[in-house]
């Protein structure tokens, strides 16, 4: 599969400024995604076609799935809870304490049950000031780990024991051993550092053999590496800026964004910030729930 075109298929043409947060629920048997500066949650459902959207009060970086059946959801500066029944928001945690060039960006569950999610500086030098956090069932939101530019990537092995995180201003993808009893997070140690042509790092999902995909973002692929960083496959896509995958059975689903692109981009391009969908050949990770019943 390396370097090879991956087949992938527009599901829908969604147009998203940025497309982000591609997670399966297969509970409701949704791929669930947001439009961050839309401020929008999107559910496409693929036995049948149908599409849903919830309006978000602020900007939408990412989310996860709850136990209950709500969203945990990421805003600027905080985290909630959503009701998809009813639309109803919860407050959870925050304002969190951080500079004010930094938002919140990418988040996941993991397998403690927490909602983990890092922060992205906005200032035009991307400054290394970003937090990643663990938001708890209870709303607490502790520090895990600090001095990120572009939080990005966060994603577990299938046993629950590796946590895949990545930095994408400086191209870094790194892993930490996973402690879900207490949520705790050591032996932090690099697996790969990719430049532009590259894909740097963006969104990451990881397989049934405990292999991460990582969306590169700057170079309109697929990344996979192995669980000691080689890297096995560089999947092209067919339209540039992917920003995150996501498995439901063998399939993949990526989201894509347009924002920041000129004209003649688009023009090449026009279903930039669509959602596509193709064959991984392998199952994905389980998907963790947030603790909150």
């Amino acid at each position: 599969m390396s370097g090879a075109e991956s087949g992938a298929e527009l599901v829908w043409d969604a147009r998203c400024a940025t497309g982000e947060s591609c997670t399966w629920d297969q509970a409701r048997g949704q791929i669930l995604f947001t439009d961050i500066p839309a401020r929008v949650l999107h559910a496409y459902t693929p036995a049948s076609g149908a599409r849903q959207s919830w309006p978000m009060p602020d900007i939408v970086p990412s989310f996860g799935l709850c136990r209950s059946g709500r969203l945990v959801v990421a805003l600027r500066d905080r985290v909630v809870l959503l009701d998809r029944d009813s639309g109803a928001v919860t407050p959870l945690a925050g304002p969190l304490d951080q500079p004010e060039s930094v938002r919140l960006n990418d988040g996941k569950v993991g397998p403690d049950g927490s909602f983990w999610v890092g922060g992205i500086d906005e200032s035009a030098h991307r400054r290394p000031i970003a937090t990643l956090w663990r938001i708890t069932p209870d709303g607490r939101a502790e520090r895990r780990a600090e001095g990120y530019a572009n939080s990005n990537g966060l994603a577990w092995s299938p046993d629950g024991g590796t946590m895949f995180h990545s930095d994408t201003t400086p191209g870094v993808i790194e892993a930490f051993d996973f402690d879900a009893a207490a949520g705790r997070l050591s032996n932090c140690r690099v697996l790969a550092t990719l430049d532009t042509e590259d894909g740097r790092p963006d969104g990451g999902a990881t397989d049934a053999a405990g292999c991460y995909w990582s969306a590169g973002n700057s170079a309109a692929c697929l990344n996979r590496f192995a669980p000691d960083g080689r890297r096995l496959a560089r999947v092209e896509l067919p339209v540039p800026a992917p920003t995150m995958p996501c498995f439901a059975g063998q399939m993949l689903y990526v989201t894509t964004l347009r924002a920041g692109r000129d004209a003649a981009t688009l023009a090449r391009h026009p279903t930039m910030g669509g959602l596509f969908r193709l064959d991984a050949g392998i199952a994905g990770a389980p998907v963790a729930l947030f603790a909150d019943a």
